[in-house]
């Protein structure tokens, strides 16, 4: 893997209704995350939080907006300023690791990496699969949206944000962790045949077993890989301070594994890490967690 890493903090909660995810970049680095990565051998390069041009409003926060869609203009902006961010990175050939933040982010960053890449692949490691649009999301939160605009559907703003089109094929798309699909996201998982985990695929699996599965589709497919993990991927007892938890979700043992493994395939070539929520937290452990995942995608070992 790359050793040169940007950390851009993706300081947004426009994406939902719950303040506070905007401060989940800076809880991420109190927690160690620049320390952690440099034991690793890693040359560490913070750049800084993206916040755009709007800021944070508790009395406007989550106006419907476009199609009905909450905050449509300042994830737009936020969007496009962290596309041009995370380029800037891919361009100077190092290995950007955007912190959220709520994972509407990904519209942005997955905007700014797929120029580089003729076929990007993109393992999505969550609870959710947020591949809504504006018609089948049942709430209007675009950060249930990022990878279904990634992979050309939804709003053609966000579509066409950075560059025009489609920023990755669906065949390129494998989800992990899946427990809280809409019937809209159901529909477009099969109707596009994407290769998906649920929780109970890894607990009957194994996690090394749904790993060895996710890398080989994947491997011979794509000429770079980008890891969007939430951290509510991970089940709320291990990561209480996140907006949407769902219960029956991956341990930090599983999600340590599944890193490990990637981090041995040499695939991955970006990483979002979102959804870290400090007012929710308790004692920043979900942003010690999230420390303790990125350290294991850059190599860290139990022994």
């Amino acid at each position: 893997m790359n050793h040169k890493v940007d950390i851009i903090g993706a300081s947004t909660c426009f994406g939902q209704p719950k303040l506070g995810v905007d401060f989940g970049p800076d809880a991420i680095r109190y927690a160690g995350l620049v320390k952690a990565l440099e034991i690793q051998g890693m040359n560490v390069e913070d750049k800084g939080n993206i916040t755009g041009q709007y800021k944070v409003d508790p009395t406007l926060h989550s106006a419907k907006e476009e199609m009905g869609l909450l905050n449509f203009e300042q994830v737009k902006d936020f969007s496009t300023e962290l596309a041009e961010e995370v380029e800037s990175s891919v361009k100077l050939g190092r290995f950007p690791l955007i912190l959220g933040g709520d994972h509407s982010l990904s519209i942005g960053s997955i905007a700014g990496i797929s120029p580089h890449y003729e076929n990007l692949g993109v393992i999505w490691y969550d609870a959710h699969g947020d591949l809504n649009d504006s018609e089948t999301s049942p709430s209007g939160n675009i950060h249930g949206m990022p990878l279904a605009v990634a992979c050309g559907v939804g709003h053609e703003s966000f579509v066409n944000l950075h560059q025009p089109g489609v920023k990755v094929k669906p065949e390129n798309v494998v989800l992990i962790g899946m427990r809280d699909l809409d019937v809209g996201e159901r529909e477009y998982i099969k109707e596009n045949d994407i290769l998906t985990f649920t929780a109970t695929d890894v607990r009957e699996k194994g996690m090394a077993g749904v790993m060895d599965e996710a890398i080989a589709y994947l491997k011979d497919k794509v000429d770079g890989l980008h890891l969007s993990l939430d951290v509510d991927g991970l089940d709320p007892l291990e990561t209480p301070g996140t907006g949407t938890p769902v219960d029956g979700g991956m341990s930090l043992s599983e999600t340590q594994l599944a890193m490990r493994m990637l981090n041995e395939s040499d695939l991955v070539t970006s990483m979002d890490l979102v959804e870290v929520n400090p007012l929710l937290d308790e004692k920043n452990i979900t942003a010690e967690k999230a420390v303790e995942i990125a350290s294991f995608l850059f190599g860290k070992k139990q022994l």
